[in-house]
């Protein structure tokens, strides 16, 4: 071997250049973001610092037109023929039909002072439990009554129940829900839908038979209901002069 021959390593090759170590690059990219982060925070810091020293814009005026107050006096309050609700919202028994002369109160009348509460009125009923709930989900509101009896076999009861209908037209639905099948009904003059009803009688061994009139109209929030009971048979005429009568009260 020449003197001026290079010495190789063994392990290497005298073709084969070394190959650079690689660079760590996870630093320098954490430094950028924090760079970025604080340059942020700097920058949103400065605009509340300028901000603060800043005096508060006023706000833009309204593009609304200002309305001069009316003079002079307001309207006149409706009378009691064009406000419906002075009526129904005063003492409900005055709008009820009076007691004929010569008729008494029946023992068994379920109302008191003309009212009747939740409870005695639904207690008048039939199915006196599902009613309660009934009308309790109908909102309720109040009930005026009046009854009477002519002889001893007689007796007419008229109820006006008023609701709240806060949620459904109740005193309607109430109304127009008396509609059955085992009875004769028709219209009659100043309803657009109340309806009169001649029931078949009601015949039990020992007993005289019982004749039924019905009839149920609405105003408002106001239902109105009227019953005639008798051993003889009822004459239709009866029972329409009845509701026509009550109804014009309301």
């Amino acid at each position: 071997m020449s003197e001026d021959a290079p010495i190789v390593d063994p392990g290497t090759t005298a073709d084969a250049p070394s190959e650079p170590a690689p660079r760590r690059r996870g630093r320098t990219t954490l430094l950028i973001a924090t760079a970025a982060v604080l340059g942020l925070v700097a920058g949103t810091c400065a605009g509340y610092l300028v901000q603060a020293d800043r005096e508060p814009t006023g706000l833009p005026p309204l593009s609304q037109p200002v309305v001069a107050q009316a003079k002079g006096d307001g309207p006149e309050p409706l009378s009691a023929a064009q406000d419906h609700r002075v009526k129904t919202d005063g003492d409900l028994r005055k709008l009820l039909l009076p007691r004929p002369k010569g008729t008494k109160v029946p023992a068994w009348a379920p109302e008191r002072d003309g009212w009747l509460d939740l409870a005695g009125y639904a207690h008048a009923l039939k199915n006196s439990d599902r009613e309660f709930d009934d009308l309790t989900e109908a909102e309720f509101r109040r009930a005026a009554g009046v009854s009477w009896s002519a002889g001893s076999t007689d007796s007419t009861e008229i109820r006006l129940v008023q609701y709240r209908q806060e949620e459904n037209l109740s005193a309607a639905l109430r109304a127009n829900g008396w509609g059955v099948d085992d009875a004769d009904g028709s219209p009659f003059s100043g309803s657009d839908d109340g309806m009169v009803y001649l029931f078949k009688p009601e015949r039990k061994a020992g007993y005289l038979p019982m004749y039924k009139a019905q009839a149920a109209a609405w105003r408002g929030d106001i239902a109105m209901e009227i019953w005639i009971y008798d051993t003889k048979p009822i004459p239709k005429s009866k029972i329409v002069d009845l509701a026509e009568r009550q109804l014009e009260r309301l």
